[in-house]
């Protein structure tokens, strides 16, 4: 489990590590304060440095020089505004006394709600091990880390997983590697082609989705009208609650906002000038993504019995406040080590962590060819 939580510091693609954060992803001095960014995605990017009134081809040494002249509350505005991702670096006090860190310290870690829709719900094959999903149908609408971790644990346990990506965002060559074992993947442009969209819920029996609150809705996009009993996890940065609800966020950029980001830097940097570091692995994808697929599972189970839809949803601000409040903080404790070598597994130039749970030495399939199958289902044991 270790290793899986660290899988991005086992990725190696012909033998070598990729960057894992791009030229504007980071921690930077402002005026007053720091801010962190995100922007490993070429839009992010694009919007970044529209925030800071920035020309495309800023480099990091440029923009650095920009944010040092600007408040970090400004900037993290700024970034609002814009769709970009950059946050003010917060203490745990700050952020436990904000409006939206009292929002993601409250109600449950895992919440599951039944809907009003009921409708029938599919048992799978066997339902034995080692593959007790066989036959189950999930939709997997997620990109960077939680979400796809969780479909890949589904998968692991004999989920017909298909992933679902825009053709106009690609993923990020080494994300996908390391979380699409055991998936099929297609694209389609929710723009244009709702209906294949729709086609696809109709016959599923979980959607896993990441995009912000209120996104697919927006699309006209209800999967528990389109398939009533269907069970719909849903993973976000900010949770649905709070000012920050609509915004962007990834784990590195709710470290940061949280306090995590300074009680690492304290511990990780006590002897030279930076205050601000990260946590060794990035806990909150893994460990809500993990949370989801558990949730998920929960809701299925649940949804057999009554035929009621449900939804499942997890937010990696919750999981941080979960982890700030938890028992055993150790101050000053020595960096992590690196995943030893064998808790990884190579499959021709593409080396990634192992799975998870232990009795499973490998995943069912490497990542497949991005975007390299059809949007279709596959014929289930039963022949349905």
């Amino acid at each position: 489990m270790a290793a899986a939580f660290a899988s991005e510091r086992l990725v190696r693609l012909d033998g070598q590590r990729p960057d894992v954060f791009a030229e504007l992803s980071g921690f930077f001095r402002t005026a007053d304060a720091w801010v962190r960014t995100h922007a490993n995605y070429s839009h992010h990017r694009a919007r970044l440095l529209a925030a800071l009134d920035l020309s495309a081809e800023t480099a990091r040494d440029e923009f650095a020089r920009r944010a040092a002249t600007l408040g970090a509350a400004d900037i993290e505005q700024r970034a609002a505004e814009h769709g970009a991702i950059a946050v003010r670096v917060r203490t745990e006090g700050e952020w436990a006394d904000s409006p939206q860190g009292k929002a993601a310290a409250s109600g449950p870690l895992v919440a599951i709600e039944p809907r009003g829709d009921r409708g029938e719900v599919r048992s799978p094959g066997a339902a034995t091990r080692p593959l007790p999903l066989r036959g189950v149908r999930v939709l997997d609408l997620t990109r960077v880390i939680a979400g796809p971790v969780a479909t890949r644990a589904l998968a692991l346990l004999g989920a017909d997983v298909l992933r679902v990506d825009p053709p106009r965002l690609p993923e990020i060559g080494w994300q996908f590697l390391d979380t699409c074992q055991g998936k099929r993947s297609t694209v389609v442009d929710l723009r244009t082609d709702l209906p294949v969209l729709r086609e696809l819920i109709s016959n599923a029996d979980i959607i896993i989705s990441g995009y912000r609150p209120g996104s697919l809705e927006r699309l006209g996009v209800r999967p528990g009208e389109i398939r009533p009993g269907i069970v719909h996890g849903r993973v976000s940065a900010w949770g649905e609650s709070g000012p920050w609800g609509d915004r962007r966020g990834f784990d590195s950029i709710v470290q940061a906002a949280s306090g995590i980001s300074l009680i690492e830097g304290t511990q990780q940097n006590s002897h030279d000038q930076l205050p601000v570091g990260a946590l060794p692995v990035q806990a909150l994808d893994h460990a809500s993504g993990y949370l989801l697929a558990a949730g998920a599972l929960d809701a299925l189970r649940d949804a057999r019995a009554d035929s009621q839809g449900r939804d499942v949803r997890v937010a990696l601000a919750r999981t941080g406040s979960w982890l700030l409040r938890a028992p055993g903080r150790t101050p000053d404790h020595p960096p992590a080590p690196a995943p030893a070598a064998g808790y990884a597994v190579t499959h021709g130039a593409v080396t990634t962590a192992a799975p998870a749970l232990a009795e499973y030495s490998d995943h069912p399939w490497p990542a497949p060819d991005y975007g390299s199958g059809t949007a279709e289902w596959e014929v289930r044991p039963d022949g349905s």
